[in-house]
């Protein structure tokens, strides 16, 4: 930040995309969940965005998102695993066709959703 610049107020949108790209260092490797919450909980604090900047200013930059995925084959954007980065949600529902609990996964480099199977009790 240059010496006498006016700070930007960090506003909700700010912190969500910060704490985006922290899930995904997490997601990497970069940090361990102890981390991840400190950070976290200093972007949470952050009252302008270079505070918020802040938790993230010893991570490297990541790695651009590949080429766009091929179309799904299965329905409903089903998966059968969680892909990197991504994080549950509260969101259950029963497949109409397979009557499988399934649960809602949202991957923050996109905002797609993903629904993975539960696992039986």
């Amino acid at each position: 930040m240059v010496a006498g610049a006016p700070r930007s107020q960090a506003r909700e949108a700010d912190r969500e995309r910060v704490i985006a790209l922290l899930r995904e260092h997490y997601a990497q490797g970069r940090l361990d969940s102890g981390e991840l919450d400190r950070r976290v909980g200093i972007v949470l604090a952050a009252e302008f965005t270079d505070e918020a900047a802040a938790a993230l200013a010893d991570l490297p930059e990541l790695i651009p998102p590949g080429p766009p995925r091929s179309p799904r084959k299965r329905g409903y954007a089903q998966s059968t695993r969680p892909g990197p980065g991504w994080f549950p949600t509260q969101e259950r529902f029963r497949d109409p066709t397979s009557k499988v609990i399934m649960r809602v996964w949202l991957d923050p480099a996109d905002q797609s959703r993903h629904y993975i199977p539960e696992p039986e009790p």
